[in-house]
């Protein structure tokens, strides 16, 4: 739909490992408003209300997001994708963005079409006093990180979920598979 209305023009990305690889940076132009919006990939499940994310930030700050600073400890992902190792990976699965910040504001579909994912994705159009932190419990990454006693508020299923095959005992499979009961009757 983005390609239809003229505002995404980039050619396939065929080394993404999804079709809104770039196309999240347009989140905040697609809003158009002064406040606040979010962007998260669709491999993330809930156990808290995502409005909880917008207690306590710092003013001032265009985006916030979890600053993972890790070494994936998989080689594979996503139904048998190929990991990369790459500065600041996974800060943009979930990425809140304050509308109000001009450098927000100046993500216009020219930006998003024309510079290199490395420059959206690495937060290279921020200096790094604008990326606001957010607590890890906003974007775990199960299989990265050890699982902890109770669920994080969101959970990043980022190599893989229960939805598929060979996935189904990564941790906390079980949630997602009683909220997809929930759905089926």
């Amino acid at each position: 739909m983005l390609r239809e209305l003229g505002l995404y023009a980039r050619a396939a990305d065929v080394g993404a490992a999804t079709a809104f690889s770039l196309t999240r940076f347009l989140t905040p132009y697609l809003a158009a408003a002064d406040d606040y919006c979010i962007f998260v990939d669709c491999d993330f499940l809930f156990t808290e209300s995502v409005t909880n994310v917008l207690n306590g930030l710092e003013p001032g700050k265009a985006v916030y997001v979890v600053q993972h600073d890790y070494v994936p400890r998989q080689q594979m992902k996503m139904d048998g994708r190929t990991q990369s190792t790459y500065p600041r990976k996974n800060w943009s699965s979930f990425i809140l963005f304050d509308g109000r910040h001009p450098k927000v504001k100046a993500l216009t579909p020219s930006v998003v079409n024309k510079e290199s994912p490395a420059y959206l994705h690495r937060f290279s159009w921020l200096e790094d006093d604008e990326i606001g932190k957010l607590d890890l419990k906003w974007n775990f990454l199960v299989g990265e990180y050890d699982a902890p006693s109770a669920p994080p508020a969101s959970i990043h299923y980022t190599n893989g979920g229960p939805w598929f095959e060979n996935c189904q005992d990564v941790d906390f499979a079980d949630l997602w598979l009683k909220e997809l009961a929930m759905l089926r009757p």
